[in-house]
C-alpha cells in the first residue's frame, strides 16, 4: 500500500487577466511559496487590480503579510482591488 499523497504546496503568481493584473494564491501558501514568489517577482508589492485567493486552503504569516502589503499599497495609491476569497481567507479578513 502506498503512502497518502503529500499535500500540495501553495503557490503565488502574478498573472495578466481580462480584469487586470492579478495576484493569485492557491493551496496552503507557506513561507517557502512566498519566498519563491519574491525571488521571481521581487520584494516590492506589485500594482494589482485583482487578488484571487479562491483556491487558498491556508495562509502562513508570511503569506498574510504579502497579501496585506499588496492591498495596503493599492489603498495608499487610491486604487481598489477586487478580492476573490476562499472560506479560509474569509476567516482571516472577516470585515474587509
Amino acid at each position: 500500500m502506498s503512502p497518502p499523497p503529500a499535500p500540495a504546496r501553495g503557490l503565488v503568481r502574478l498573472l495578466n487577466t481580462a480584469d487586470g493584473r492579478a495576484l493569485c494564491l492557491a493551496g496552503a501558501v507557506d513561507a517557502g511559496a512566498v519566498a519563491a514568489f519574491r525571488e521571481r517577482y521581487g520584494a516590492e508589492p506589485a500594482r494589482i487590480e485583482v487578488l484571487d485567493a479562491r483556491s487558498v486552503t491556508s495562509l502562513s504569516g508570511a503569506a498574510l503579510e504579502l497579501v496585506r502589503d499588496h492591498l495596503d499599497v493599492a489603498a495608499l495609491g487610491g486604487r481598489s482591488v477586487q478580492v476573490r476569497r476562499s472560506p479560509a481567507v474569509d476567516r482571516l479578513f472577516p470585515t474587509d
